[in-house]
């Protein structure tokens, strides 16, 4: 693991929303973020921004994916979207899971492709878990091979 990931909770987005990387595995197949209700990302209502929610699932997948797939790809944030459950009061909290069968998913669908769209589902949970809201991230893959291609085809260079 690069030390810059050792440090992402110093990451000015995490730590001016007030985010908190509570577990980070080496392997990075899991990692755990936590969020307390602070002044500073309270909306009009009193409980938690909806923006601060969102940026609490943002960039993680993304660079599980990167990382447990390797330099040989090219992996980006697409998409994102949030639905909001229910008032984010207290702390609330995110766990990120990539397994063995996920990442084999996709490494099949680039053999196949060369390019894949990866769908995650996190759901950010209050105290007591209940679902405060879900957001999906769309992680685009693929292999440098077909990623140029589709750059090329893009800018219209032949």
């Amino acid at each position: 693991m690069s030390r810059w990931l050792r440090h992402i909770g110093w990451w000015p987005p995490l730590l001016g929303t007030g985010v908190k990387v509570t577990r980070l595995d080496k392997d990075l197949r899991a990692v755990d973020v936590e969020m307390r209700l602070r002044r500073w990302n309270k909306n009009y209502l009193g409980v938690h921004f909806g923006g601060s929610l969102f940026a609490m699932t943002d960039p993680f997948y993304m660079i599980m994916v990167a990382t447990n797939l390797g330099r040989e790809y090219v992996v980006w944030d697409k998409a994102a979207s949030i639905r909001y459950r229910k008032p984010g009061k207290g702390r609330v909290r995110a766990e990120f899971r990539l397994s063995e069968e996920m990442l084999a998913e996709i490494r099949a669908a680039l053999e196949e492709s060369g390019r894949h769209d990866a769908r995650f589902v996190v759901e950010v949970k209050d105290d007591e878990g209940g679902v405060v809201a879900e957001v999906e991230r769309v992680i685009y893959c693929a292999t440098k091979a077909a990623h140029e291609e589709r750059k090329r085809l893009r800018d219209g260079v032949v």
